[in-house]
C-alpha cells in the first residue's frame, strides 16, 4: 500500500560545478538517516534528487543503491519526456527492485492528451511494477487531465496513483471524482498535504522538508491517515514557515542549503543549479533556529 511520507531525497554531490561526482558514501548516509526516521518510502532519483543532471549509469545506480540499503519501500524516478528513455529506466528500477516508479508529465516538448495515454501506457504495458503519475505543470509546462489519468487507470491496473503538484483544488476534486477512492493521491507540495488529505483524501506527500526533519514528517502524515485533523493542522501552522522557506530558491536548492547548515551531508550542486544568495540563506538559518534545529554551518 501507498501511504505515509516519502522523502524525494537529494543527490549529494562532491562539490559544485559542471560535473561534480556523485558521493556514494554521503548518499548512503542520507538512506540511513530515512531509514532511522521510519519513514514510508524514499523517492529516488525526481527533481529534487537534480535527475535532469544524472547520466543514466548514475541514475540506475542510485536506483541499486536505495534497494540495497533501504529499509522502506523505494519509488524509482524513471519519467522522461522521451518514452523509450522512461522505459529503459523503469525496466532498470523493476529489475533492481524498486517497488513502483514515478512518472512525470513529459516536459519541453507538451504531448497532447491522447500522446500522454500513448506515453504512459506504453511504460505500463512494459513494466509490471506499479506506476505513480506526476502532475506538475509548473514544470512540465503541461497537465495530465483527470480524465487522462482516469482512462490510464482503467485500462492499466498498474496505473495506481499520481503525485499532485499542481495546486488547482479544482483538479484534485476531478481527480477524486473521476478516479474513484482506490486511486492514490500523495501530495507533490509539502504545504498542500492537510488539505490534500483533509479533503481529498490523499494518502501521504512525497516530501522534500523530509530530508531535513524525515520523523517529524511522518509523524505529520500518519496524524492525517488517522483522521486526527485538528491536531495536523496545529502542527502544520508550526512547519508552514518551513514549508515555505524550503522553495525561496528553485528547488533543492533550499533544502541542501539548510541540510549543510544542519551539518547534513547534502553536498554540492551540478550546474545550470548553483548556491542561494546569502539573503536567502539569512532566511533560512532564521526558520530554521525557530524550529529549534541545531545549525552548525
Amino acid at each position: 500500500m501507498l501511504q505515509g511520507c516519502y522523502t524525494a531525497i537529494v543527490t549529494p554531490f562532491r562539490g559544485s560545478g559542471v560535473k561534480p561526482e556523485v558521493d556514494e558514501e554521503a548518499y548512503q548516509r542520507l538512506v540511513e538517516l530515512q531509514n532511522s526516521a521510519g519513514v514510508s518510502g524514499i523517492v529516488v532519483a525526481g527533481t529534487t534528487g537534480e535527475s535532469p543532471v544524472l547520466s543514466h549509469q548514475e541514475h540506475c545506480r542510485l536506483i541499486s543503491m536505495t534497494v540495497e540499503h533501504a529499509k522502506c519501500q523505494v519509488v524509482a524516478g524513471t519519467g522522461s519526456n522521451c518514452t523509450w528513455e522512461a522505459l529503459e529506466l523503469s525496466r532498470h528500477a523493476q529489475d533492481a527492485g524498486a517497488d513502483a516508479t514515478l512518472q512525470v508529465c513529459p516536459y519541453y516538448n507538451k504531448p497532447n492528451q491522447e500522446g500522454l495515454f500513448r506515453h504512459f501506457s506504453a511504460i505500463a504495458e512494459r513494466v509490471e511494477i506499479p506506476h505513480i503519475l506526476y502532475n506538475i505543470p509548473g514544470r512540465s509546462a503541461q497537465s495530465i487531465a483527470p480524465e487522462t489519468m482516469a482512462k490510464l487507470m482503467e485500462e492499466h491496473s498498474n496505473i495506481v496513483g499520481v503525485k499532485e503538484a499542481s495546486g488547482s483544488r479544482e483538479v484534485w476534486r476531478e481527480v477524486r471524482r473521476l478516479c474513484g477512492e482506490k486511486f492514490v493521491i500523495l501530495s507533490g507540495n509539502d504545504g498542500d498535504t492537510l488539505e490534500l488529505m483533509r479533503d481529498y483524501g490523499a494518502r501521504g506527500v512525497v516530501s522534500v522538508a523530509s530530508n531535513l526533519i524525515p520523523g517529524r514528517i511522518q509523524e505529520f502524515v500518519e496524524l492525517g491517515l488517522r483522521g486526527e485533523f485538528e491536531r495536523m493542522q496545529r502542527e502544520h501552522r508550526e512547519l508552514e514557515e518551513l514549508f515555505e522557506v524550503l522553495f525561496i530558491d528553485t528547488n533543492p536548492i533550499p533544502v541542501k542549503e539548510a541540510m549543510r547548515m544542519c551539518g547534513m551531508p547534502a553536498g554540492g550542486f551540478r550546474l545550470p543549479l548553483c548556491e542561494t544568495g546569502e539573503e536567502k540563506r539569512r532566511r533560512i538559518q532564521q526558520v530554521l533556529a525557530r524550529l529549534g534545529l541545531k545549525v552548525v554551518e
